[in-house]
């Protein structure tokens, strides 16, 4: 089986840009009702994961930053203290699967780096779970 059967498309999920503002970073958190969500740059490029641990650690290690000012920081100025690893569409099963048992969902990228879409370890167990009581 390859990893693209599990592959929800990036025009399903909800992602941010670097460039957007700490704020508006929080904002999509808060409306997909997500703990981390993945981020992109201008080219489309995955560059890594914003959890809102990550928003919270900015918050407290700024000094003088407050809800009122997180519109001036960029996402791009966050440090992010998990790294979802990314994983290339052509993969083999047992990579994914690899990544899939640290992290909610697997980023997958093409042959240069730009993000396709994830995998959720949600779908991976419930595919398993069927195919094994079947």
């Amino acid at each position: 089986m390859e990893i693209s059967a599990f592959l929800l498309p990036k025009d399903q999920v909800a992602y941010i840009t670097s460039s957007l503002s700490m704020l508006e970073a929080m904002e999509q958190l808060e409306q997909h009702y997500y703990s981390a969500i993945p981020i992109i740059d201008h080219e489309g490029k995955y560059v890594g994961t914003l959890a809102e641990g990550d928003l919270l650690w900015k918050l407290k290690n700024t000094a003088g930053l407050s809800f009122a000012s997180m519109h001036e920081v960029k996402v791009s100025d966050i440090q992010r203290h998990v790294h979802n690893e990314s994983v290339y569409i052509k993969a083999q099963m047992e990579d994914m699967l690899t990544l899939a048992a640290d992290q909610n969902f697997v980023p997958v990228v093409d042959g240069t780096g730009v993000f396709l879409g994830i995998i959720r370890r949600k779908d991976i167990i419930e595919y398993y779970t069927r195919n094994i009581t079947d």
